[in-house]
């Protein structure tokens, strides 16, 4: 049976002239998600409002609705005519069907957009409420403005009217790839999939970049990424992950870089192969986990230096948070207890006993001498793997 779902977003209704770009990727995204369930499905908008009608089973729209940047809130919702008699009956309905049948504190929430509409908002909401009252018979009824435990709620829009209970916060945000896309550098830790998650939420695509160092770091630790990234698809319908084989590249630092700057040098190699892949895509930006002062090459000093390598702008969306509220992030997206998980990669095998933390440009750029980078940088970019992740689903 098909069931309507009201759609709301926010921000978006604040573009302006380009607000109609705004919507029409958000109904893309949404029609992405839906679609491998529901091949009929339909999506369309009116002024402020999406409206999407599907077969799909309800627990999966919640689901794929909730996890859908740029969506505020959503109802399931029955959609009638401007009839009033047709429009008291399914208000009644709904007080009907809701659970509780003993004492239920109520109230009618009318809102009437179409000011044609013989009734007002007040009117209707007296009027409804009354027939709820005068026509619900077992049932113990109070009218609670303030905390109901059943909301009624009815909007009068231009050619029908529409009724729901239930209203289902979502992610908020701007729609995913209306902001151009940027490269995620995604680690198996904790901060990196934060970081991409609140970047998606800004309207961008990501494209996860991984540095894979076997038999330095074992392929578990792969596996891991490759399950966090299995868990950002759900924000993003499709995610490209680019799994850089980064064994040689750290093998040469180790060998002949100091020691002190290893983690810093290793860094700047990262951010330079991940601004060349992502320039296939017109990436605009690079994103990191990085916290100001969560661990030595995380100072002012080292974040400069490590800019300095990329002409692409180095975003840090966690760079004012600590790490309890990136831990509480991590619970929140389902990524947190995929990252504890004790198999480390790269950046934590290869941390030097006495990292320098206020490195200067000129100390690095003579720490890189040996190096030869732009073959190792060439080596390391032909070496990638691209594995497609749609739907939580893997195709290699």
């Amino acid at each position: 049976m098909e069931k309507l779902y009201l759609i709301r977003y926010g921000e978006i209704g604040l573009k302006g002239e380009n607000r109609s770009l705004f919507e029409d990727k958000l109904l893309s995204n949404i029609n992405k998600k839906i679609k491998i369930f529901d091949k009929n499905l339909k999506i369309y908008k009116k002024p402020g409002r999406i409206y999407l009608i599907t077969e799909t089973t309800k627990n999966i729209v919640i689901n794929k609705l909730k996890k859908t940047p740029g969506i505020v809130s959503f109802s399931p919702v029955q959609k009638v005519k401007l009839d009033y008699d047709l429009i008291k009956k399914e208000v009644l309905n709904s007080a009907k069907s809701f659970k509780n049948k003993g004492k239920i504190n109520f109230r009618i929430s009318a809102r009437r957009s179409n000011k044609k509409y013989k009734y007002d908002s007040m009117q209707l909401q007296k009027l409804l409420g009354e027939y709820v009252i005068d026509n619900l018979t077992g049932v113990d009824l109070n009218v609670d403005l303030y905390k109901p435990d059943l909301d009624i709620n009815v909007e009068i829009r231009k050619d029908f009217a529409y009724i729901y209970t239930e209203i289902i916060e979502g992610l908020g945000g701007l729609p995913v790839g209306i902001s151009g896309t940027v490269g995620l550098m995604l680690s198996g830790g904790i901060d990196s999939p934060v970081a991409g998650y609140m970047s998606l939420k800004r309207g961008v695509k990501i494209i996860p970049i991984y540095f894979h160092s076997f038999p330095f770091t074992t392929d578990r630790a792969k596996e891991k990424v490759i399950d966090i990234t299995k868990t950002l698809s759900n924000y993003q319908h499709n995610i490209k992950l680019h799994v850089v084989d980064f064994t040689k590249i750290l093998t040469e630092i180790n060998k002949n870089c100091p020691d002190k700057l290893l983690t810093i040098i290793m860094r700047r190699l990262m951010i330079k192969i991940t601004e060349m892949l992502i320039s296939k895509y017109d990436g605009k930006a690079i994103i990191t986990g990085e916290s100001i002062g969560q661990v030595a090459s995380q100072t002012l000093e080292a974040i400069q230096v490590t800019n300095n390598i990329s002409a692409l702008p180095i975003l840090r969306p966690l760079i004012g948070l600590n790490k309890v509220q990136i831990v509480n992030l991590a619970k929140k997206i389902d990524t947190y207890d995929i990252s504890i998980q004790p198999y480390d990669d790269c950046c934590t095998v290869f941390v030097p006993k006495n990292p320098e933390t206020k490195p200067t440009l000129e100390q690095i750029i003579q720490g890189e001498k040996k190096l030869n980078i732009d073959k190792l940088i060439k080596q390391a970019v032909k070496s990638v793997q691209i594995l497609n992740i749609t739907d939580e689903k893997l195709v290699d």
